[in-house]
């Protein structure tokens, strides 16, 4: 079974380095980036199994590294921002981030973020192979859409779409109950930690994020509608 590989882009060495030693010591492989514009070649053309990208960078921020990434991968990422720094988290999270942590941080909790995302992944967790395996997860198929949670796979009509994991929870929380409203509050709490808070203008901006995807295989894709002041619901007919 293959060891998770982790990718580190941060400008401070100091951190790379410290991180990058905490990590290896609980069997992951590292890769560490202190430019954006490297870490993004390198990011598209060999994919960690997940990302933690630093917000404050010069020349390419960790908000424009990750903007121009997720025009082309879906890989997990995780963004260190500045302590209380509210607009970052947020614009970071619409952007596509799937968790964030404000530094200073410790390596513990980092740590168990990454394990947290990369089980949600079904990516080979250091440490823990020695546990039950969970059950499989049955796949999803309403109508055009089928859902594989098991291999994160997503396709509609056939056509593979690309979903970030947070994108992939949302979509799964309204299909699996197709005419269902799920209200914003629901569909937060099936996409984040109980100690990571969003606001309504996030899951917004997923939602749109994921119906943009879907209509690049399929222009008249309506599935997900909106019932303002409710939320949203899939509908499979």
């Amino acid at each position: 079974m293959t060891t998770a590989s982790i990718a580190l882009v941060d400008d401070d060495r100091n951190i790379l380095t410290s991180v990058s030693i905490a990590l290896q010591a609980e069997g992951f492989v590292t890769r560490v980036y202190s430019d954006g514009e490297a870490a993004l070649k390198a990011l598209v053309d060999n994919p960690p199994d997940l990302a933690v990208l630093d917000i404050k960078m010069p020349q390419m921020d960790g908000l424009e590294l990750l903007r121009r990434l997720r025009e082309k991968s879906a890989v997990p990422v995780i963004f260190l921002t500045s302590k209380d720094d509210e607009l970052d988290e947020a614009l970071g999270l619409a952007m596509g981030a799937d968790d964030y942590i404000a530094k200073p941080f410790s390596q513990r909790l980092l740590i168990a973020r990454i394990r947290a995302i990369l089980r949600r992944t079904e990516v080979a967790v250091p440490g823990e192979h020695g546990e039950a395996a969970p059950p499989p997860q049955p796949v999803i198929e309403r109508g055009r859409l089928a859902m594989d949670p098991a291999r994160h796979r997503v396709t509609w009509a056939g056509a593979n779409v690309t979903l970030t994991v947070t994108e992939f929870l949302i979509l799964e929380t309204l299909a699996q109950r197709p005419g269902i409203v799920k209200t914003r509050n629901q569909l937060m709490d099936a996409a984040y930690h109980d100690d990571i808070y969003v606001d309504d203008r996030t899951i917004d901006s997923h939602i749109k994020r994921v119906r943009r995807k879907f209509r690049q295989v399929d222009p008249e894709f309506d599935a997900i509608e909106t019932l303002y002041g409710a939320g949203y619901r899939f509908s499979d007919d």
